[in-house]
């Protein structure tokens, strides 16, 4: 009985598949039909396909639907059996094929001729959205690509999966997604579809509650969840209720019955004395930063000697419809501390040795953090056990600390030693360099072929590389691809290329001035020797790492500047020896705009032109981030009824000045646009010949035009910045910095010259309050060189006060948050407190009397334009000759700002 069954229902099956087969006229036929036979399907036979023909085609392609089914010509086919019924499966499997006949349209003698009958499924044309803004649009629609895919229900469930997932990253639980199709017209079997978002309001955390915790408190727990963040009005609410009734309330609600509902004031109000806002965290519950705050709660426990500390349950309940309550239960555990640390596997470096680099001694709190970084890599040192070996050759080496007895609140612990053999370089080579040349990229490698392997040469060459500017330094990749047996590794730094030529566009009209703006190019790396190879214009030839800039700047007829640079960084292509020629002119007019008959008359000009050539090199001592250059400028100074702006006694001549300006500067940053690590110092000097010395007929009473015919001084500028990650990210930095600079003279014959002095206030940019002759420096908080000795009585004829300062210092703070690391458009925001002022006289010089400011700003860099800035400062001093403080100021920035 079993059998019979099992048979009746084979046969079934096999009729359900043989049944698309069958002797007839398709319904695309025009022909005449042809004599029905009758096929035995208990008797199949043999036939050859002669032909394969398909119908029903809108966009597929004939020959390859035939090629997908598997039967082919001359093929020898059994009528009715597998070969058809596995030909319609095959064409089921793709998905593409909404319906599908195997017909006969003909049979002779041995030869059988097949049509395939298909109806194909419909294509999605055009992917529509309602109900959210342009850029949340343009973002889906890099997460939703089915354009030109076949209408199927999984892949439009996946695409609802994947919006709603997008909206709950962001705090939107419950927004909800609908799908409406439509015919397009426009196009054959094409379908438009519309995903209608209605994202409802972000769902927030009303409370946090902490269960377990008995050493850490909760504000500690909570300040872990970086990413889980309570709502401001529900923790004020819950605050206010316990303080008025000394209860502690279950939930937000209760606070109506013990008292009346809180105002927007009163939330406003708390929020300023007690609650620190996270603006870039904000109340919202997202499930993976969740699990990841989770982690870092135990981290912490962990950091703090708390090695069993673990999250033994957590849940997550609906408060209200938009608010919901996080329920953290833990097991502190007791607090462990080391006690015996021994080695074992060591053979090249002495127990002692070991110890001493990691830097953990009996009695320190357990900490799995410290010990992982101490052990393996420590970023911000670089001086763990790992790089005593791996900076040696030994690749392979592995330490495993293995917690040998755990005694009361002592842990002993054995680190177990796989040294591995000294491995030598066997190759390296670059990926992804398109537009750069190979040897530009190769000359920063500081890792070579048959070198002993070395992991801090490793490190390095990933900051040269990044200091390029050529390549996103997020994505620098060393692949490394070790041979055990050789004792061997092979290496290949995977680049990727960004966009780092720039342009600089402003302008507008300016009234009276005329035309007012700035039109500069910098090609970041030009290529001069491939100036006659066209295809290397990019849209100038490019790929030698040289350096040209064009800068064209215009305040209308009142100020113009024109400069022209050009930088080989490998001069004789050996040595990192920079050598660079640069020319400028500048001419700054003086206008009546009073004069009626002829407004913007011009009555004075002050004109600077010159050329600078200068060769820098890397040193190796103290080390080898320092850099030496040399710099010999020559500028010409001419004055026309302009020279009293500067105290000179005379108002037209001219003044000459030759300098040799050397700078000493290390910098080891990690990051050109946003360093998280390392320094930059430097120390520039500027020294004329002491004309005065050479001319025993010129001394103080020596009239103005003698005295500074060949200007006569030496400066000294100094900068320092520090750059410190700090919260435990790599996105928060503290950005530390001091400038200082001082103008001397070589005696008292002719004292301290009135030009190449400080000009102090503002954004530090020569924009607007124009300073030929001067060094700018920025103070935020502060109008535009508004902190300058002289400033108010350089027009002023009987005056014999020199403009500007001769000794200066600054002190800036900042704290900076990575929004964006995209190479296209790296955003950072910061906060900012700085102190600085200026003084005309040594006498003067008081550096604990600075004027001092506070405030936000926001920097994005991009590729084609640089970095730009926006800053709202707060001086808290009033500026030299007024009485109050100078308050709030907004600045604008172009470039990197370094004083």
């Amino acid at each position: 009985m079993k059998k019979s069954i099992i048979i009746l229902c084979l046969l079934m099956l096999a009729g359900s598949l043989q049944a698309q087969i069958r002797l007839g006229q398709s319904r695309y036929s025009t022909s005449k039909p042809v004599d029905i036979l009758e096929l035995n399907y208990s008797k199949p036979q043999k036939y050859r396909i002669a032909e394969i023909k398909a119908v029903g085609l809108a966009t597929l392609d004939e020959i390859a639907i035939v090629s997908l089914s598997g039967l082919r010509v001359d093929d020898v086919i059994s009528v009715p059996g597998d070969n058809i019924s596995n030909a319609l499966k095959r064409l089921w499997g793709q998905g593409i094929i909404g319906d599908v006949k195997i017909l006969v349209t003909k049979i002779e003698g041995d030869d059988i001729y097949l049509l395939l009958e298909l109806t194909e499924r419909p294509r999605f044309s055009r992917v529509e959205f309602s109900g959210i803004n342009k850029t949340q649009e343009s973002e889906l629609k890099e997460k939703i690509k089915i354009r030109g895919r076949v209408v199927r229900d999984d892949v439009l469930n996946t695409s609802q999966r994947n919006i709603r997932q997008y909206f709950m990253d962001k705090g939107f639980l419950n927004t909800d997604v609908k799908v409406v199709q439509e015919r397009d017209t426009t196009l054959p079997n094409s379908v438009k579809i519309k995903f209608e978002i209605d994202q409802k309001t972000k769902v927030k955390i009303n409370e946090i509650k902490i269960y377990g915790n008995e050493e850490v408190p909760d504000s500690k727990i909570k300040g872990k969840l970086k990413g889980t963040k309570e709502h401001p009005r529900m923790h004020f609410v819950r605050d206010v209720t316990s303080r008025v009734t000394n209860i502690t309330p279950k939930s937000a609600k209760e606070a109506v019955v013990y008292r009346n509902p809180v105002t927007d004031e009163e939330v406003k109000e708390y929020i300023n004395k007690n609650f620190k806002l996270n603006f870039f965290n904000a109340s919202k519950f997202v499930a993976k930063d969740f699990r990841e705050d989770k982690e870092k709660v135990v981290a912490y426990y962990n950091s703090k000697g708390y090695r069993d500390a673990e999250i033994t349950s957590d849940s997550v309940y609906r408060f209200s419809d938009n608010t919901i309550n996080l329920d953290i239960s833990l097991e502190e555990g007791q607090k462990y501390y080391y006690r015996n640390i021994t080695f074992v596997g060591n053979y090249l470096h002495p127990d002692n040795v070991l110890l001493s680099r990691l830097g953990i001694t009996k009695g320190d709190v357990y900490n799995k953090e410290k010990l992982d970084q101490r052990l393996n890599y420590d970023p911000q040192k670089g001086d763990d056990v790992s790089s005593l070996y791996q900076d040696n050759g030994y690749l392979f080496f592995q330490i495993d600390p293995v917690e040998i007895q755990v005694q009361a609140d002592s842990i002993d612990i054995e680190m177990r030693i796989f040294e591995g053999p000294q491995v030598t370089v066997n190759s390296v080579s670059i990926q992804g360099n398109e537009r750069t040349s190979d040897h530009v990229v190769m000359r920063e490698i500081r890792i070579l072929p048959g070198q002993k392997f070395n992991r801090s040469l490793l490190v390095r060459t990933i900051r040269e590389l990044s200091q390029l500017g050529y390549f996103d330094p997020e994505n620098i990749e060393p692949d490394m691809k070790p041979n055990f047996e050789d004792a061997t590794v092979d290496i290949t730094f995977k680049l990727e290329e960004r966009p780092n030529d720039q342009i600089e566009l402003s302008g507008g009209w300016g009234g009276f001035f005329g035309f007012v703006g700035t039109v500069g190019l910098v090609f970041n790396n030009f290529s001069i020797k491939n100036i006659g190879n066209f295809q290397k214009w990019r849209p100038l030839p490019v790929g030698d790492g040289q350096r040209l800039s064009l800068r064209v700047q215009a305040n209308g007829r009142s100020f113009q500047n024109y400069s022209v640079s050009l930088t080989e960084p490998w001069f004789g292509g050996k040595k990192p020896n920079a050598l660079s020629l640069s020319f400028n002119h500048s001419v700054q007019r003086q206008l009546d705009f009073m004069d009626r008959s002829n407004p913007g008359r011009e009555i004075g000009y002050f004109k600077i032109t010159g050329a600078t050539l200068g060769l820098s090199k890397r040193v190796t001592w103290p080390d080898d981030y320092f850099m030496v250059s040399n710099a010999l400028q020559f500028q010409i100074y001419e004055f026309n009824e302009f020279g009293r702006s500067f105290g000179l006694s005379y108002a037209t001549g001219k003044a000459n000045s030759l300098a040799l300006n050397t700078t000493i500067a290390r910098n080891n940053v990690d990051n050109p646009i946003y360093p998280r690590l390392g320094s930059n110092i430097s120390l520039v000097t500027s020294f004329t010949p002491p004309y005065a010395s050479l001319n025993p007929n010129i001394n103080r009473e020596s009239p103005d035009e003698e005295k500074f015919r060949w200007l006569e001084y030496h400066k000294w500028m100094f900068d320092a910045t520090f750059y410190t990650p700090v919260f435990g990210s790599s996105k928060w930095v503290i950005s530390a910095r001091t400038h200082m600079g001082f103008l001397g003279s070589y005696g008292d014959r002719i004292g301290i010259i009135p030009l190449e002095r400080f000009v102090m206030g503002g954004d530090g940019m020569n924009m607007n309050n124009f300073a030929l002759g001067q060094e700018i420096i920025g103070l935020r908080g502060y109008e535009n060189q508004v902190i300058t000795p002289g400033r108010d009585a350089r027009f002023d004829p009987n005056s014999t006060e020199g403009y500007g300062g001769i000794v200066y210092n600054k002190h800036v703070m900042e704290l900076r948050f990575l929004v964006s690391p995209n190479p296209s458009a790296t955003i950072f925001l910061l906060g900012f407190a700085e102190a600085g002022n200026n003084w005309g006289s040594y006498a003067e010089f008081n550096p604990y009397n600075l004027k001092k400011s506070a405030g936000v700003g926001a920097r994005i860099f991009m590729p084609a334009f640089g970095l730009l800035g926006l800053d709202w400062g707060y001086g808290f001093d009033p500026a030299p000759g007024r009485v109050q403080p100078s308050g709030a100021q907004f600045h604008f920035t172009i470039g990197q700002q370094f004083r």
